[in-house]
């Protein structure tokens, strides 16, 4: 076990650096700011994890703070979004600030908060105390509310006040769960400021009061599942993805929803000890995950701007991770790797549809049709990314999905099974065609020249890589990695 001093510095560099952004003088100094120290504080958070994966937990602030190997996972999909997100963020607003549209105060405005929003995220991860945790959700509303507004118009700042008070009454449920779980753990003998640690929690998860959980548990996914976006509590997040700049939509799809689900992977081991491990919480999460696929893919047939079709395929992968946590511990190691797989994706589709959105002057799919001819890039990396994102083989989407229907008919859920099958058939056939179109369909308007430098293309070749990678070979490390994150959240400390 290390000392933790790292995990210090993972949280104080993040707010350092957004202190140190508000001190630049010009947009351009900012940009490479968030650029350098995004990626250098990704791999430092890439490190932490290889530690935890090797020696085991990593602990401070008297337990406070620890990562083992559930929240080490996360920590790595987190890095790996965010640091590609601060990397393409250079570029993409390069050309903002080139058409005078990113001035400094926005640079400044934008930068910090960016900072910030990694501090909270990954203060979410390293929390071993449960209102801590929940703190750290709730600082994550605040500061990614305000990154929707770096381009304040009517509708974006509608899009950001959705956000602030939808997820807000969300964080509020979740604030009643945590007090419920607190409660639950009252006449268990232990010391007061152990009623929260997860760690103590989950060791006498067996003689906490059972109806005080499962009202708790309500509470949380319901509070986690609206941050998460799972339906019917995903109102707000169409609106935020589609008024987003393009590197803040793929932070809060590949990262941010992330985060407010694992929440709820944190608390699945405790209601289901608390009620004797008869399923009673992965019930819950099976049918929320069901309805969240169902929802994204009566949506997704009629869309006709690009993020908003991104959106609305978030609502639909959330689902299908809720959806593997629900089916026990096959179900769950394959929800855990296509948490991996679809934040790989999306922020990818996120990349190239904000790109495609600055030669096009919009996200139209009709106007961005034949983009793959005229904007070779980005079209392509757009037309890949959606054909991913569907499911198509032998990319690695396909193959989690496969284990997620394995794990379905292992548990004999034929009529969970039946509706995972008909919705992602519904999305499969709808987002192909719009696919398709945006790719090589007849061309309505002509596209502005948009700079693409040799970062863009590692970004793009890179994440493509690794999602065919993935999908025909899964490293012996990696499978080790995912099934020790698996039994943490079937109970196992």
């Amino acid at each position: 076990m290390g000392t933790g001093w790292e995990l210090w510095v993972l949280l104080t560099a993040s707010v350092a650096a957004s202190v140190a952004s508000l001190l630049l003088r010009t947009p351009r100094q900012i940009l490479r700011l968030v650029s350098v120290g995004g990626a250098a504080w990704s791999l430092l958070a890439i490190l932490i994890s290889l530690q935890v994966f090797i020696c085991g937990p990593v602990s401070t602030a008297f337990s406070w703070l620890r990562v083992d190997s559930l929240s080490a996972y996360q920590l790595v999909v987190l890095a790996l979004v965010y640091g590609a997100s601060s990397i393409f963020a250079n570029g993409y607003f390069l050309h903002e600030e080139s058409h005078g549209k990113f001035g400094l105060h926005a640079a400044r405005r934008f930068a910090a908060l960016w900072f910030g929003s990694a501090a909270a995220m990954s203060l979410v991860l390293l929390s071993n105390n449960l209102g801590l945790m929940w703190v750290g959700i709730e600082a994550t509303t605040l500061l990614t509310g305000f990154l929707i507004t770096i381009h304040s118009t009517p509708l974006s700042l509608e899009a950001m006040w959705k956000y602030l008070l939808v997820c807000s009454v969300g964080v509020a449920f979740a604030f009643v769960g945590t007090l419920l779980v607190g409660a639950s753990a009252q006449k268990i003998g232990l010391e007061s400021n152990e009623m929260l640690m997860w760690t103590s929690l989950s060791t006498a998860a067996p003689l906490l009061n059972p109806g005080l959980m499962k009202l708790a548990f309500i509470f949380l996914i319901v509070g986690y599942g609206t941050k998460a976006g799972l339906a019917p509590m995903h109102s707000w997040l169409p609106d935020a993805h589609s008024q987003a700049p393009a590197p803040v939509s793929a932070l809060f799809s590949g990262a941010m929803l992330n985060t407010a689900l694992y929440c709820i992977m944190r608390y699945l081991p405790l209601v289901e000890g608390a009620t004797g491990y008869q399923g009673w919480g992965m019930q819950l999460l099976l049918i929320f995950g069901l309805i969240s696929i169902m929802v994204a893919a009566g949506f997704i047939i009629f869309q006709h701007d690009g993020k908003r079709l991104l959106a609305y395929h978030s609502v639909e992968h959330m689902g299908i991770i809720a959806l593997g946590l629900g089916l026990g511990p096959i179900g769950a190691f394959a929800a855990l790797w296509h948490t991996l797989n679809h934040a790989l994706c999306k922020s990818l589709s996120f990349f190239a549809i904000g790109r495609l959105g600055q030669a096009y002057g919009s996200h139209s799919l009709d106007r961005i049709a034949g983009a793959a001819r005229r904007v070779p890039l980005w079209g392509m990396a757009f037309l890949f990314s959606i054909i991913i994102l569907i499911g198509v083989a032998p990319f690695a989407i396909f193959m989690s999905e496969f284990a997620i229907l394995r794990a379905a008919i292992s548990q004999a859920s034929y009529v969970a099974l039946g509706i995972f099958l008909l919705g992602t058939g519904v999305v499969f056939i709808s987002a192909l065609k719009h696919a398709l179109d945006s790719g090589y369909g007849k061309e309505v308007a002509e596209p502005s020249p948009v700079r693409t430098s040799g970062l863009d293309y590692a970004v793009v070749g890179v994440g493509l890589a690794m999602l065919l990678a993935l999908g025909v070979w899964m490293p012996g490390p990696m499978r080790d990695i995912l099934e020790g994150a698996a039994r943490i959240i079937g109970g196992a400390r």
